[in-house]
């Protein structure tokens, strides 16, 4: 009877760093979406940039590209910045140990 508690609380505990980690991983995503749609809402000339690529790098040189006003890239660049950053924190959080194994059994994949 003394191990019952034990076994409930540890697997209480994986549990609880399960939905943690899997919440922390969709809300980087979410934010990722939310960005993307940002950016599409922009400027309808940048929507058919966004769909074909996803790729910040890719992003910048064809914004760099076409001719749209300097106050519209300036905040293009700005979400594009902010893409980047989500995609290097949500891939480097999915390189970890303890996160890498929610990862493969949630399925989340990198960006």
């Amino acid at each position: 009877m003394g191990f019952i508690p034990l076994f409930i609380m540890l697997g209480g505990g994986c549990l609880l760093f399960y939905l943690t980690v899997k919440n922390a991983l969709q809300r980087k995503l979410n934010q990722q979406k939310e960005l993307l749609f940002k950016l599409n809402s922009l400027n309808p000339d940048l929507g058919i940039l966004v769909e074909d690529a996803s790729d910040p790098d890719l992003l910048i040189a064809a914004l760099k590209d076409k001719q749209i006003d300097k106050s519209i890239t300036q905040k293009a660049l700005k979400i594009i910045r902010d893409l980047k950053v989500n995609r290097i924190q949500y891939n480097a959080l999915l390189k970890k140990a303890p996160y890498n194994w929610v990862g493969k059994i949630a399925r989340f994949q990198a960006i």
